[in-house]
C-alpha cells in the first residue's frame, strides 16, 4: 500500500510539471493572439495610401463636371458615355452635377461595356455588362468617363465599340485618377481629377458610396 502511495505521489509529481508547461503554452499563445491580429491591421494599414477623402472626392467630381460644361458650353451636339464597370459610378455623378446646371432634356447620358472588345478577353473570365446608349453619336462629340486611366487598353477598347454607335467627330476623356508614366498605349485625358505617380506593383482603389459603402481613393502597395 506504501508503495502504491509513493508510486502515485511520483507520478503526480511528474505530471504537475506537463500540466504547468501546458498552462504557460496557453497563456503564451494567446498573448501572442492579442498582439499578432493588432499588428496585421496595422501592417494592412500601412500600405494603404490615402488619395482622395470623400469631401475632397466630392469637390474632385463638381470640379469635373463644371471643366466639361465649360468646353461643352450647353452640350451642345455633346454626349456623355460612362465606362463600365466602374467608371460609371464616377459617370453618374458627373450627370447629376450637370444637371444641376442644365435642363435634364439636354444632357445626353449613355453607358458603355467594352467588355468583349478588350484585347485580352480570351486571357481571362470576364462577365459583360450592360451598354445603354439610347441614341447615335454620329458627328457627335463624345466625353468618355471612367474612374482610372492606367495603361489605356480600356480606352482603345471603348474607341472600337463606340463605332457601333456611330462615327463621332471629337472624343474627350475625363477621368478621376490619371496613373501617369504607366502607359501602354498613347492616350491622355483632357479633364483629370487628379494625376499620380505610382509603379506597377500598386493598385489605385476607388471606393464608391453606392457600392462599397464609404467614398474615397487610395494607392494599395
Amino acid at each position: 500500500m506504501l508503495a502504491y502511495s509513493t508510486c502515485s505521489a511520483e507520478k503526480r509529481n511528474n505530471f504537475l510539471p506537463d500540466i504547468e508547461k501546458r498552462q504557460s503554452l496557453t497563456a503564451f499563445s494567446a498573448l501572442l493572439y492579442l498582439f499578432a491580429v493588432p499588428l496585421l491591421f496595422l501592417q494592412k494599414f500601412l500600405h494603404l495610401k490615402l488619395i482622395l477623402t470623400g469631401p475632397q472626392l466630392a469637390i474632385t467630381i463638381k470640379r469635373l463636371a463644371h471643366q466639361v460644361l465649360e468646353n461643352n458650353i450647353g452640350l451642345e451636339n455633346t454626349v456623355l458615355i460612362g465606362l463600365q464597370p466602374r467608371g460609371i459610378y464616377l459617370s453618374d455623378q458627373v450627370v447629376a452635377e450637370i444637371k444641376r446646371e442644365l435642363p435634364a432634356d439636354k444632357v445626353k447620358y449613355g453607358k458603355l461595356d467594352i467588355t468583349f472588345y478588350r484585347d485580352d478577353v480570351r486571357n481571362e473570365i470576364r462577365i459583360a455588362n450592360h451598354t445603354d446608349i439610347p441614341f447615335s453619336i454620329e458627328g457627335k462629340k463624345v466625353v468618355l468617363i471612367d474612374d482610372v486611366l492606367y495603361t489605356g487598353r480600356t480606352i482603345r477598347a471603348a474607341l472600337d465599340a463606340l463605332l457601333d454607335f456611330g462615327r463621332p467627330e471629337k472624343v474627350e476623356l475625363c477621368v478621376l485618377i490619371d496613373r501617369r508614366f504607366s502607359r501602354q498605349f498613347p492616350i491622355q485625358p483632357d479633364y483629370t481629377g487628379k494625376s499620380i505617380d505610382s509603379i506597377i506593383s500598386q493598385k489605385v482603389r476607388v471606393f464608391w458610396k453606392q457600392k462599397d459603402g464609404k467614398e474615397e481613393v487610395v494607392i494599395l502597395d
